[in-house]
């Protein structure tokens, strides 16, 4: 009875996946990360450009598992989640610093740049793990490793 389904709601469950989640689309996005982060490599400690370097290969090697041009659908979550929201937070955050703060204990006794560090090291992890379910093509890990990203990297755990 499709005259009572709401229009936001998918007229079938069995619809075609979103363009935006092609691995094409998910390499354009991805590319234009990197040049985010080679634009910004200047204001980026070089210690910090080359993790976030580390992580976006590691992105690159999730998708480059695309099997007929499709990727696990948890895999395509995990990138979109690291190339369109966890990596460039954490480059933007550390940016929007003023440059003289960046050297400075906070609270925790580490400063902005230490966290910027811990941060990308953290996500290059998080995208290894990523990678290594992928290749293995295994869901249940994948699933999980979204998860732990999602909880990890929204909101406050990004205190630089």
């Amino acid at each position: 009875m499709t005259w009572f389904r709401r229009q936001h709601e998918a007229a079938s469950p069995n619809a075609e996946p979103d363009a935006t989640d092609s691995p094409a689309a998910l390499l354009q996005d991805l590319f234009g990360l990197i040049a985010f982060i080679n634009q910004n490599a200047g204001r980026l400690p070089g210690e910090s450009v080359v993790a976030a370097r580390r992580v976006t290969d590691a992105v690159r090697d999730v998708i480059d598992t695309a099997d007929h041009d499709k990727l696990d659908i948890y895999a395509v979550v995990s990138v979109k989640g690291l190339v369109n929201d966890y990596l460039p937070t954490t480059l933007r955050a550390y940016l929007a610093l003023d440059a003289e703060a960046v050297d400075v204990a906070r609270a925790n006794g580490r400063t902005p740049k230490e966290s910027l560090l811990d941060q990308l090291n953290s996500l290059w992890s998080g995208a290894s793990d990523v990678r290594a379910a992928a290749r293995a093509r295994d869901a249940d890990a994948l699933a999980s490793q979204g998860s732990f990203l999602r909880t990890k990297f929204t909101g406050s755990d990004l205190d630089l």
